[in-house]
């Protein structure tokens, strides 16, 4: 048995898209009555990730890489340059094939299109399932190391993103894909069977400064109460110039 869900579009800020995206999920365990009774008891109800995930667990993640359009056989799969003096260009193959069978192996390296492809990376790590603010939550980003409240939005904004307002996932290492770009994750299929996979890590300090430039302050109130009334003063005479401009 399978269930229809969308995602809620409209909960993003400054996004173009308005339609939602729609998926659909295979239901495990029990019977197929329960499977029905389950479905059919949830219909067009919200989950939260915090209801699908849990802190340490290990996950897959599947999306479209970044796409870099049309590119050379050294770029897309490392080859070698050839020598300076090489006769119309070097950065190319040499040989491309025998003289017979008269045909280019698709084993051989060719220009083409680089990235914007669907990949699946396995074995990511959750540090954290945080609750967004929008549940009433302003200290989502705080650790042991910290010592005032804060939220996981940095100052500013995640660049090209924006305020993460609803709950969130803290994931070891990247994951494919631009800004904005939808992201499966899932169980893992494969077993965690490494020694990182299994032992609880707990998060000691997650930075919140500005990520548009080298920021120093993890918050606002942090940022005015050095700085004195002064920076004050003067951020609100730029939002009044601000405002006025608009």
């Amino acid at each position: 048995m399978r269930v229809l869900c969308s995602t809620e579009v409209q909960k993003l800020s400054n996004f173009r898209q308005k339609k939602s995206h729609v998926m659909e999920i295979q239901v495990n365990g029990g019977s197929i009555a329960d499977k029905v009774q389950w479905g059919h008891s949830h219909l067009e109800q919200e989950f939260k990730v915090g209801d699908v995930f849990e802190n340490n667990e290990i996950i897959d993640t599947v999306g479209i890489t970044r796409g870099k359009g049309t590119v050379g056989p050294i770029k897309r799969f490392g080859c070698s340059r050839l020598n300076r003096k090489t006769h119309r260009g070097l950065r190319k193959v040499a040989c491309i094939g025998a003289w017979h069978p008269s045909a280019v192996k698709w084993t051989v390296a060719r220009r083409g299109q680089q990235g914007y492809h669907s990949r699946t990376e396995i074995h990511k790590k959750i540090y954290r399932v945080g609750v967004g603010q929008n549940r009433g939550v302003s200290n989502n980003a705080m650790c042991d190391a910290d010592a005032i409240e804060k939220n996981i939005t940095p100052m500013g904004g995640f660049p090209h993103y924006g305020e993460v307002r609803d709950d969130f996932l803290l994931i070891k290492g990247g994951v494919m894909g631009s800004r904005k770009r939808p992201i499966v994750i899932r169980k893992t299929l494969f077993p965690a069977t490494r020694s990182w996979m299994t032992e609880q890590v707990d998060v000691k300090f997650i930075d919140t400064a500005s990520k548009h430039g080298h920021g120093r302050y993890q918050t606002d109130a942090e940022k005015d109460k050095f700085l004195g009334k002064l920076a004050s003063k003067m951020k609100i005479a730029d939002r009044a110039a601000e405002k006025a401009r608009n």
